[in-house]
């Protein structure tokens, strides 16, 4: 049991503004900072079909993503009708789902694979609120981003949160086999494994 949770494993995506802007090295230097490993590394260039096999287009999907559009306009007194044409979650949702589809095949990112103990719930940290106006100072999204989502929305786009991180260990299994094959994920171990844990 042990050994799994040293183990375990989750996939992070600096994000096309994080790229833009020269995050990379400072999101890889806090990963590997915390005790993790990177096992796999690469930078590529995504595509709206790549995207819409990471961010699935069912109804559950989509009126989960419109779910929280409703609730941004609730809480700002936002008009949904005269703004987006409608409140129906699904239908917001899948304006969610392209505005994201625009933003993460907008440039390039870089996908790696991370491991080590508790890895999902440690980069979850390390990388801050989804809504970076949200997240604590100190994490990835508090220190490197102010956007927010009823400015997002108002713009027809998505939040630009600089960095993915997998939500849970489920979640990461699917996105790592998504976006590497095995052969490309590495194993060794750090030098300071068995003084840190």
């Amino acid at each position: 049991m042990f050994k799994k949770l040293k183990e375990e494993r989750t996939l992070v995506m600096v994000k096309p503004d994080g790229v833009k802007r020269g995050l990379v090295g400072e999101i890889v230097k806090r990963i590997e900072q915390r005790g993790l490993k990177l096992i796999a590394l690469e930078m590529f260039q995504a595509t709206k079909e790549d995207i819409e096999k990471h961010y699935s287009t069912s109804e559950e999907n989509l009126k989960n993503m419109g779910g929280k559009l409703v609730s941004t306009c609730e809480k700002y007194n936002i008009d949904m009708i005269k703004e987006f044409g409608t409140s129906d979650p699904v239908k917001l949702g899948a304006l969610v789902h392209s505005w994201l589809g625009e933003y993460l095949t907008s440039g390039p990112m870089v996908k790696m694979v991370v491991q080590g103990i508790l890895a999902v719930e440690m980069v979850r940290k390390l990388a801050g609120n989804t809504m970076p106006a949200q997240a604590e100072m100190g994490t990835i999204r508090g220190d490197f981003s102010v956007d927010s989502g009823i400015i997002a929305n108002t713009q027809r786009r998505a939040v630009r949160n600089v960095v993915h991180a997998s939500g849970n260990v489920a979640e990461a299994e699917f996105e790592i086999g998504l976006w590497f094959k095995s052969d490309e994920i590495h194993s060794y171990k750090r030098a300071e494994e068995e003084i840190m844990f």
